[in-house]
């Protein structure tokens, strides 16, 4: 991914408000994040615990936010393990968290959301490069994809959760 600076991030949200976008707290690791190995650039929102945001590249090339949140009931529901949507990474169950965008547009003002179970620290492009591992050990299985192909697999998700939520 290229980097970003602060004013593209910033404009690039599609479901909240402007002043929404203004307010939200950048990653605190900002200046130092290894761009070369990011696919998007998701973090949890340091002054909002329970928001997320999402920024990956458009397929025109510029840069599409996604606001998330984590919902009041957000149980993975008492496995031992769970498994990212976006990146398909084996965690135990609190290494994955469901987050929920409300939807662009009038449908979002309304008050409809779209949610997916995704890793809790937003870090898929480090764990598909193994350059971050998840706590859980022994998955149980051993893909034969290469790095690149579970990347074009991550941006395929990502692409279809997008789309949920442009409508």
């Amino acid at each position: 991914m290229e980097p970003l600076t602060d004013q593209q991030i910033r404009s690039s949200f599609v479901n909240c408000t402007k002043g929404e976008a203004a307010r939200l707290k950048l990653p605190t690791d900002f200046a130092e994040l290894p761009w070369e190995d990011l696919d998007f650039l998701g973090w949890v929102d340091p002054a909002a615990p329970l928001r997320a945001h999402l920024v990956r590249p458009g397929p025109d090339g510029a840069p599409v936010g996604i606001s998330l949140r984590v919902p009041a009931a957000n149980r993975v529901g008492g496995f031992k393990s769970s498994i990212c949507q976006i990146c398909l990474t084996g965690h135990t169950s609190s290494g994955v968290t469901l987050l929920v965008a409300p939807l662009a547009g009038a449908r979002g003002r309304e008050g409809n959301t779209v949610g997916t179970y995704v890793c809790a620290d937003l870090a898929c492009s480090l764990y598909i490069r193994g350059k971050r591992q998840p706590k859980l050990q022994n998955r149980g299985y051993e893909e034969t994809l290469t790095v690149d192909e579970k990347i074009a697999r991550a941006l395929a998700n990502l692409d279809a959760f997008t789309a949920r939520v442009t409508g």
